[in-house]
């Protein structure tokens, strides 16, 4: 059944509703007055039983389809109640003038179907029953009580995904190991993060020289209410060395202020976050007091430069959350301000809901994506035997949909079994798999196979690859490929080589893909030539 129009069956409202649009939908199909009459008739007999007696009565109205030749509209009530017993005189008469009525009732679900033979199935196309939905689609109002139960509706469907999209935000702000506040220009604290709460185990309210007292130094509360005042003032950005302390002990983070602005440019907030940065401090320290650790000093910075590339990392998070998590989270709020507006059904749906639909779309894929990001840790005490083959059957398993509708061809050869992260490793065979499959615009062709080498093997396959002991997994597709000039930042977070409306994603897959080897203690490589394809190798030690 073509589904015209539904209506919630709850007062005599509703029935006055049912009445009318099943006359509209009968006359619209050509069928004669009195068998409009008769049809909208029986259908307003059951309504009116439902809604006496009924309990979440929804009533469809909709087309049949039964052959190109015979057509026929149908009027489709559930209930949670058994409305034929309740009310038999009704049935009966309904069945009386209408002559086609059947009804069930079965696992405390009722279902009523009328139904009546159009009388010309010729003239009721495709074309045809899609003007039916889209009349009643953008139908003006019958009543003021039809144009508050529309807005009524349509505001209940968007607070819910305004509070889907909060939650998510609010998970992935929880997630980061950052101590994260929303801050008023009136120095009150707007938001804290769980990670924040927790170091304080008291709530900060106001972000003062009183409150800051209470955990940073003494030495340093100066700075920040100094740099606090400047930032707001000059509406900047400010950021400094300070220290919080944490149990009986002072440690060492980065302090940084940042101003959230709004689409009019205004400043309504500021987002305040402290990243431990004491590893590189103490290494800092370290060096001035003892100028003979030439060796060490060379191993500490190597180690300074890993610390500031994940502090790097956690200041992208912070960045997503103030601004690009942020935006369409503004954009639904403000289209929830407007939708209570007078405005008409058209007016709706061809300008803010539309826009509202694909910002919460945008923001759900993106918190999921960065979300992901954000748990892959090293986790070794959860590692153990995993054979690659299971996991390349379950991920064309997953991606079974997509391989079908490109009529891919996927070969894989005998894969090893390794020490890993069986999950994570899931995620990277997913997400390389589902790259060779979606940068492609032909008939998608992936080869998924593996060897062994060591020190003394012949690498030129890969001219990257590393010495040593290593299973390589070569997953090679006959995509669009890419150019060489792209190999230094295709791995980072957030790059993407395609706009938006070519290709979907955020820039975050290759990241997770080498964080994942990286905590397998491998490598990932990729050899690529524009119109060639691409080749993703990958090394496990063996």
């Amino acid at each position: 059944m073509k589904e015209i129009v539904k209506i919630n069956l709850d007062n005599e409202m509703d029935l006055i509703l049912a009445h009318k649009r099943s006359m509209k939908i009968a006359e619209m199909c050509g069928m004669p007055l009195p068998a409009q009459t008769r049809f909208s008739t029986a259908v307003s007999e059951v309504a009116r039983c439902s809604i006496a007696n009924g309990k979440n009565s929804v009533l469809v109205l909709g087309i049949n389809i039964i052959r190109a030749s015979y057509k026929e509209i149908l009027a489709v009530l559930t209930d949670k109640v058994d409305l034929k017993k309740c009310n038999p005189e009704a049935y009966k008469y309904a069945a009386k003038i209408s002559g086609n009525i059947e009804y069930n009732y079965t696992d405390n679900q009722s279902i009523t179907t009328l139904s009546h033979q159009v009388p010309s199935p010729g003239l009721l196309s495709d074309a045809k029953i899609n003007t039916l939905v889209d009349y009643f689609k953008y139908e003006p109002p019958i009543s003021a009580y039809d144009e508050i139960r529309k807005k009524n509706i349509e505001l209940v469907a968007l607070s819910e995904k305004l509070g889907e999209s909060e939650n998510r935000y609010r998970t992935l702000v929880d997630t980061i190991p950052v101590l994260i506040c929303i801050v008023s220009d009136r120095n009150n604290v707007l938001l804290a993060n769980n990670a924040f709460r927790i170091h304080l185990k008291v709530p900060l309210v106001v972000f003062d020289k009183k409150s800051l007292e209470t955990f940073i130094h003494y030495d340093d509360v100066h700075l920040i209410i100094e740099g606090w005042n400047y930032a707001k003032k000059n509406k900047v950005e400010f950021s400094a060395d300070i220290r919080i302390k944490k149990d009986d002990a002072y440690i060492w983070h980065n302090i940084s202020i940042m101003p959230n602005k709004s689409e009019d440019g205004s400043i309504g907030s500021w987002l305040i976050y402290f990243v431990n940065n004491n590893a590189q401090k103490m290494i800092v320290e370290a060096l001035k007091d003892n100028s003979e650790l030439r060796k060490i000093q060379l191993e500490l910075e190597s180690a300074n430069s890993k610390l500031k590339f994940k502090n790097k990392e956690l200041e992208q998070f912070a960045f997503i959350t103030s601004h690009d998590l942020q935006e369409p989270l503004r954009k639904i709020m403000i289209m929830i301000s407007r939708a209570a507006e007078h405005l008409t059904e058209q007016q709706k749906t061809l300008y803010y809901f539309d826009k509202i639909t694909l910002a919460a779309g945008r923001l759900s894929n993106l918190i999921s994506d960065v979300l992901n990001y954000s748990r892959v840790n090293n986790h070794n005490n959860f590692a153990a035997k995993v054979g690659l083959d299971d996991i390349a059957v379950q991920t064309l398993d997953d991606l079974s949909l997509i391989i079908e509708e490109k009529k891919a061809i996927v070969n894989i050869s005998p894969l090893p079994t390794i020490n890993g992260i069986d999950t994570q490793l899931r995620q990277l065979f997913y997400n390389l798999i589902n790259n060779a499959l979606k940068f492609n615009s032909a008939q998608p062709t992936v080869n998924i196979s593996s060897r062994i080498i060591s020190a003394q093997s012949d690498t030129t396959f890969d001219p990257a690859a590393p010495s040593g002991n290593f299973h390589v997994i070569s997953i090679e597709d006959n995509g669009i490929g890419m150019d060489s000039e792209y190999s230094g930042r295709i791995f980072d977070m957030f790059q993407r080589l395609h706009q938006r409306d070519q290709y979907s994603g955020n820039g975050i897959g290759l990241a997770l893909c080498k964080r994942i080897i990286e905590n397998h203690q491998g490598i990932i490589n990729f050899t690529s030539f524009p119109g060639e394809g691409t080749t993703f190798w990958i090394y496990f030690p063996k």
